[in-house]
């Protein structure tokens, strides 16, 4: 795999990148995106995040792509999978999914030297209301921080934005 940084930097140290560039960046993206339409028909009640992160290897050898986590700091799995009270990075394994469970899947492909890195959450069966209210706030809390992205406003504002908005909504953001 070609790790040599993509771009050039300029005098500011600035890294500037080519329409070519922006396409290698589109390619990486598009290929995670597509595996994870790819696993969404998989994502049933009693299959193992195991089974799921095998298919997605699969999916990611079967494009000509590398998996950037397979091999990162001893890293063996090409996702990370997520369930219910797992915020982030879980690693697949042995357990099974049950009817309802809430998971988020998070793959990052390398397609000619770019790294495409994208997740997406999951439902394994059918959701009790407690899940869909909270599925419909951190849905609608991502499109207030997406509105608070503007020129002069800090990563601050946007998480300001986003705690407001869940909190308003009797919920609490995930602090460290």
């Amino acid at each position: 795999m070609d790790k040599t940084p993509k771009g050039n930097v300029n005098r500011d140290g600035i890294r500037l990148y080519t329409p070519e560039d922006y396409s290698g960046m589109h390619s990486a993206g598009a290929l995670a995106a597509e595996i994870l339409d790819r696993i969404a028909p998989l994502v049933v009640p009693g299959v193992s995040t195991g089974e799921l992160d095998a298919a997605i290897e699969g999916m990611v050898e079967e494009a000509g792509a590398t998996s950037a986590t397979i091999g990162y700091k001893g890293y063996q799995h090409a996702s990370c999978i997520s369930i219910n009270h797992v915020v982030c990075h879980g690693i697949p394994g042995v357990k099974r999914l049950k009817d309802g469970d809430i998971l988020n899947i998070d793959v990052t492909v390398i397609v000619d030297g770019w790294f495409g890195d994208t997740s997406r959450m999951y439902v394994a069966g059918t959701l009790s209301r407690k899940a869909e209210r909270l599925i419909q706030v951190t849905h609608d809390a991502l499109f207030k921080g997406i509105e608070a992205v503007k020129p002069g406003n800090t990563f601050g504002d946007i998480g300001h934005a986003i705690q407001t908005y869940v909190e308003a909504n009797r919920m609490s953001v995930v602090r460290d």
